[in-house]
């Protein structure tokens, strides 16, 4: 019977449980073992959880486990605690079946009474959980020519490395969240086929089915089991995915492509370093296969080499891209899956990454960065059989020795440049005079050779390099090492003498250097060969060992009628057998050795056996859990990017930030703030979902390091942070949301002029410490010429509104608070003496206080300090920023030593990384919100006064965002035009910000008294004012009525007319009189009187 879902019920505590119950570290607890389907699992558990009104609260209040707690009822269940060998682990891993652990009740053996609750409890999650068996995608798969039903059948969805196959009748259901999917099903003897873009629904499952052609066999030209005519189907032509971003991968950027690869793909891909160069670069190596970090028993094991002369560069790219190509196409596309599911793939892009760093694009046939930085050529630098090699071994090629030696590994290719060849051994003889130097296994050689060869048709040809090498010919594109040119102390060859792995050369373009416009097609040549030289692994002849006391596997290349085998093995009798061996597949012939007399007591000790190995939340519950005591220690523990720090120059952070840059475009944004007085670029690096958007209402963060540039560890903490943020986004809940929900500024270093002059192992040296000026930046932001590395942050910080700032710097072990400057109070000192202390008490040593530094002076109370008690002066950035960027920022002295030496960077990246995630957090605690008016416009500049003492200013949008320690404050919120509004909140260490809207009226006073009674008052002045006026018009009109009459009179009474004159004041009379004697309308009207008469 095929199970498509399950639940498995248990009883102890309240809580639904999903896979993984354990991991490959078997943590007794607070380790998240997340599936392939780990969403689905989440969902599932959530569909339970949420219809169980007790359940879904998270708090069972067991009386055995008070305090325990299950963030919305659910755990994955190795977080909670290890179970190995449980059964809902089991069912996923091996029985198609997805199924949950559900606790559902605090006592295992309840009363009988209680049992009618227990089922009102869990009645409406039962039914609901059923339900979800319907979701997903469901079909059939037949045979295209018969109609048969084909099972064992494996179903593939893209991105989900987790398949399940098809039962007895061609059946299959596989349960899948809402979305979009790329859906395979696979057979052996049949083409694959694939369907895009199918879209399922959380209500009904997708019917979907597939119909498989049989492959043709090639030796007959039939189609086999064919037993009717139906015609067969042609399937859609599987297109597995290409690289499609071609360009020269520096250190750096390989560092970040490596590390993300690793991370998207733990199942299957494995980084690790086998070693330093000689600079201390890594020496890395990607292990891809379904069992990366384990050497399985029978499973042959192979490797490629590039980029071992460091001019010789497309090795390199091809390499990273084939990482790639395995990665993205596992699960989806047949042969890959096939082939990592049968091989373990040591892949290692770059030998001589001292070397790689100083070459130079565009190098056709030249030899800078050939060597490493000893100048040794790495491949004349291995023990040889015949010559002895007196160059000292190089710290790489003892790094690769060791490697090999310590691996079975089969098969190798090296991956050179400046030719299209491929070269097999032997590489010289005795002699030292190039001619065919053949070795026993010559054939086997020749065949793999081919193998490469005939895939890259240029290079099959055997003129490859025309223009550059015009008498150079190889038949059919190989060519014995020693008949081209002698090699001594070659890798290759020692590889073959020295261990059971057979290896060639692979010269692999024309040019050693290209243009990164050239890299495609070196790809389009090349890609096919690489993957189809891997294949050569598993056509050879595998020999298992079965020994009486201890087993062993072995692999042995053999091409067709070369003499059988023999397995001897220490004091064992010898076996002789005879194999037939084709060119498809490996045959396996095993071997049964029994002991000779003389090694019965003396028996070889068996080998050790290696060990094999949740929807989106709200940011509240989020900021919640990881303020709780073991929330980022969990976070912490679950999320890591390798021990692989080292100090860096000025031009490798360049590098490593337009690496994060181009890895991870839709999450990053480089900013060049400005130059260094030696025009050394001044970068910031944004990390945010959406970096190219303006987002008012999300807090900023700004970490900041370098100031003083003999104190870089700060930096290299800040490229490892940047790193470490953007390796797990997407991957890890918690980054992922809070990446999401913050814009996250980086600024490595502010004096990398004082870095160049700055050197290692200088404990208190102020070599460094100021510019190229000699002035210390970090009293250089007041009273003084900006220098320009301090104007390109002053800039900065004035054209953003951070929320927060940490300034990384050395010398010390405590976090020191504003002010530098020697102030008497400081308002908001709480606050800021409360962030110091986030950070202080995330360290496991600062929060201590006794340091042991011995510039500290006595023991420091929590590690936390105000500035100017440790150091006062003027100028200072944290000042600055307080003043004028209106940004809290504080200090952190990493350590005693200014400038350690290079292998305490590791556990001061440890020291730090929780308490740099801890200012994630903080960053959104506090109060926080919007101002507006009644119409939904914001209102920016308005003041927010906290306790009649703090004020911060509304920004774009009318956000603001102000940082707190845990209390109660007042609000009040100040607009011109507006009324004042009041409001009282209180900030919790444990939760996110409040968030506070502010709609503002206008404001109803005006002069103080209320608008209503201003208004009557003018309206009622106004009326008065007009009425007035009306009476003065009036009264002036009748007047002017009578002094017309007047002139009339003046000519019949004039004695009546001097009357009212003398009542008059004299500038009235003159007046009058002049209008008299002026008017013109007299003479007019006096006219026509006359005429009258």
């Amino acid at each position: 019977m095929v199970f498509v879902l399950s639940g498995n019920l248990h009883g102890g505590t309240v809580v639904a449980s999903y896979p993984f119950d354990d991991s490959a570290s078997h943590m007794r607890g607070g380790f998240y073992s997340r599936s392939e389907d780990d969403n689905l699992f989440r969902f599932l558990a959530m569909v339970y959880s949420q219809n169980h009104p007790e359940m879904k609260t998270g708090h069972p209040n067991c009386p055995d486990t008070p305090h325990e707690t299950f963030e919305d009822g659910i755990t994955n269940g190795a977080q909670w605690y290890d179970v190995p060998g449980g059964m809902q682990d089991y069912n996923y891993l091996h029985g198609n079946c997805l199924e949950i652990t559900l606790e559902l009740s605090c006592c295992k053996y309840p009363p009988a009474q209680q049992l009618q609750k227990e089922w009102d409890l869990n009645r409406e999650s039962l039914l609901a959980y059923m339900e979800k068996v319907h979701m997903g995608v469901h079909g059939f798969v037949n045979d295209s020519v018969s109609g048969a039903a084909l099972s064992n059948v494996s179903i593939m969805v893209a991105g989900i490395s987790h398949n399940l196959t098809t039962a007895k009748y061609g059946d299959y259901h596989r349960l899948l969240l809402p979305g979009t999917y790329n859906i395979t099903a696979a057979a052996p003897g049949y083409m694959s086929v694939t369907v895009n873009g199918v879209h399922v629904t959380e209500d009904k499952a997708t019917q979907l089915n597939f119909t498989l052609s049989p492959k043709v066999d090639e030796a007959s030209g039939d189609i086999p089991l064919t037993t009717t005519s139906v015609p067969p189907v042609v399937p859609p032509v599987h297109q597995p995915f290409q690289p499609k971003e071609f360009r020269h991968h520096s250190y750096a950027d390989m560092d970040v492509f490596l590390h993300n690869l690793a991370s998207e793909f733990p199942s299957i891909a494995h980084l690790h370093s086998i070693g330093r160069s000689k600079e201390n670069r890594e020496l890395y190596v990607m292990v891809i296969s379904d069992n990366p970090t384990v050497h399985e028993l029978g499973e042959p094991e192979f490797k490629y080499v590039a980029n071992m002369h460091g001019n010789e560069v497309v090795g390199r790219e091809l390499l990273l891209h084939l990482i790639e190509y395995l990665c993205r196409n596992y699960g989806t596309d047949l042969e890959v899956t096939q082939l990592v599911n049968s091989t373990r793939i040591h892949i290692m892009p770059s030998m001589n990454p001292d070397g790689y760093e100083v070459a130079m694009e565009g190098d056709v046939r030249g030899y800078k960065g050939r060597n490493n930085s000893n100048n040794y050529d790495l491949n004349r630098n291995f023990p040889d059989q015949f010559v002895t090699i007196t160059d000292p071994i190089q710290p790489e090629t003892i790094a690769v020795m060791n490697w090999v030696k310590s691996i079975p590994f089969v098969l190798s290719a090296n991956l050179h440049g400046g030719s299209l060849v491929v070269n097999y051994p032997f590489d010289d003889d005795e002699e030292g005079v190039s001619h065919y130097s053949k070795s026993p296994d010559d054939q086997v050689f020749q065949q793999v050779a081919r193998a490469f060869s005939q895939e890259n048709p240029l290079m099959h040809s055997g003129h490859p390099c025309e223009d550059l090498y015009p008498e150079e010919y190889f038949k059919d594109g190989i060519t014995n090492g020693a008949k081209w040119y002698t090699v001594p102390g070659g890798m290759q060859d020692w590889n073959y003498v020295n261990t059971n792995c057979f290896e060639v050369t692979i010269e692999l373009g024309c040019v050693k250097y290209p243009w990164a416009k050239d890299l495609p097609k070196y790809w389009e040549q090349n890609g096919r060969a690489l993957l189809e030289f891997i294949h050569q692994v598993l056509k050879e002849l595998l020999l298992t060992l079965l020994l009486e006391i201890t087993g062993g596997c072995w692999y042995l290349g053999l091409t067709p009628s070369l003499p059988p085998p023999t397995g001897k093995f220490a004091v064992y009798k010898p076996v002789r057998t005879y194999a037939t061996v084709t060119k498809d597949r490996a045959e396996t012939v095993d071997f049964r050795l029994t002991q000779s007399d003389l090694s019965s007591s003396n028996q070889f000790p068996g080998s050790p056996q290696p060990t094999q190995s949740p929807s989106e939340k709200e940011l509240g519950s989020l900021i919640k859990k990881l303020s709780s005591d073991q929330g980022l220690e969990q976070l912490v523990k679950s999320t890591d990017t390798g021990n692989s720090i080292r100090y860096r120059r000025p031009k490798e952070w360049s590098d490593i930030l337009n690496s994060l840059k181009l890895n991870f475009p839709q999450i990053t944004k480089l900013h060049s703030l400005g130059w260094s007085v030696e025009f050394r670029s001044i970068l910031a690096l944004e990390i945010s979902n959406k970096p190219a958007e303006a987002e008012p209402s999300e807090p900023k963060i700004r970490f900041v390091a370098g100031i003083h540039g003999n104190a870089p560890v700060g930096t290299e903490l800040l490229l490892e942070f940047a790193t470490f943020l953007c390796i797990n986004y997407g991957k890890n809940y918690a980054i992922t949301k809070l990446i999401n929900e913050t814009r996250i500024f980086i600024v490595p270093s502010v004096n990398p002029d004082g870095r160049e002059q700055a050197s290692e192992q200088q404990c208190s040296s102020a070599q460094g410490l100021t510019n190229a000026n000699g002035i210390d930046l970090d009293r250089n932001f007041l009273g003084h010429e900006p220098q320009p590395e301090t104007k390109a942050m002053m800039d900065f910080i004035l054209n953003r509104t951070f929320t927060l700032s940490v300034a990384l710097d050395g010398g010390a072990l405590i976090v020191a608070y504003p002010y530098n400057k020697p102030v008497q109070t400081v308002e908001n000192e709480g606050t800021l003496k409360y962030l110091a202390s986030v950070y202080a008490k995330n360290h496991p040593k600062m929060h201590l206080g006794d340091t042991g530094c011995s510039n500290n002076a006595g023991n420091i109370p929590g590690g936390v300090i105000r500035a100017a008690e440790k150091q006062s002066h003027m100028g200072s950035m944290k000042d600055f920023s307080m003043d004028s960027g209106h940004c809290p920022e504080i200090t952190v002295y990493t350590g005693c030593c200014l400038f350690p030496p290079v292998d305490q960077l590791v556990s001061l990246w440890s020291e730090n990384k929780k308490s740099l995630l801890s200012m994630l957090v903080e960053v959104h605690k506090g109060v926080r919100g919007v101002v507006r008016d009644r119409s939904g416009k914001p209102v920016v500049g308005a003041s927010i006064v906290l306790n009649r003492r703090m004020k911060v200013f509304t920004s774009e949008g009318g956000y603001f965002h102000v940082l707190l320690a845990p209390g109660s404050y007042n609000i009040e919120v100040i607009a011109d035009g507006y009324q004042q509004q009041r409001r009282k909140v209180v900030v919790s260490p444990y939760k996110a910000a409040n968030s506070v809207v502010i709609e503002f009226d206008l404001d109803n006073n005006i002069f103080g008294l209320p608008r209503e009674f201003v208004v009557a008052s003018a309206a009622a002045s106004m009326t008065a004012l007009v009425m007035t006026a009306c009476i003065i018009w009036c009264v002036c009109a009748a007047k002017s009525n009578s002094q017309k009459d007047g002139f009339h009179r003046l000519r019949q009474h004039r004695d009546i007319y001097d009357d009212e004159i003398r009542l008059n004041t004299m500038g009235s009379k003159k007046l009058l009189l002049a209008n008299e004697f002026q008017d013109e309308s007299e003479s007019e009207e006096e006219t026509l009187y006359a005429n009258k008469i």
